[in-house]
């Protein structure tokens, strides 16, 4: 299972667009709004996440916690006692925890990219404390996995398909929806 954190202010692309991609893995994913179960993106785009943060918590079920970017949404994500929570039990059982965009900070900001490999939306570097900066689209360190932002949404969501099953479904994911190698 994989909780997909969903802050007001979130990039859209990179929530729905990772949502689809895992489910099309028949990877479960619980959407977690943080604040409020309505959250409403970056642009305007209002979603009911399956679960508010105040009903969920760590579980021996979890393979995954992933936090789109956006703004401000990556600084709810930032702010928020739930998400850091669950990044330190995913990251502490050696679970996958997956940022895309500005959201590596959050994980940056939790200091679990120390010794890691990550790269981000550019000017957020400075917030990846401890990491070796990549200017690689996609980047898998260990058990974390970062992506640069919206344009790279697919290839950032099969990283994780890859990560949690095997490379085989995510290519014939990649293939299924036509997308570029």
């Amino acid at each position: 299972m994989v909780y997909v954190f969903l802050a007001d202010g979130f990039e859209e692309i990179e929530a729905i667009g990772t949502i689809d991609v895992l489910r099309r893995a028949n990877i479960e994913v619980i959407t977690v709004g943080v604040g409020s179960k309505k959250v409403k993106g970056s642009h305007g785009i209002e979603v009911m996440a399956d679960a508010a943060e105040d009903e969920i918590s760590p579980d021996e079920r979890l393979d995954a916690v992933m936090l789109p970017g956006g703004m401000p949404g990556t600084v709810n994500l930032d702010k928020s006692q739930k998400v850091h929570e669950l990044i330190d039990y995913a990251y502490s059982s050696g679970k996958l925890c997956a940022a895309i965009c500005a959201a590596p900070s959050v994980l940056g900001h939790s200091g679990i990219l120390k010794g890691k490999t990550a790269t981000c939306y550019p000017g957020f570097e400075s917030e990846l404390s401890g990491a070796t900066l990549s200017d690689e689209y996609v980047v898998q360190s260990g058990n974390i996995i970062t992506g640069r932002g919206p344009g790279v949404t697919v290839d950032f969501a099969l990283k994780m398909v890859e990560y949690l099953l095997d490379e085989k479904t995510a290519e014939n994911i990649r293939k299924g929806m036509q997308c570029r190698k």
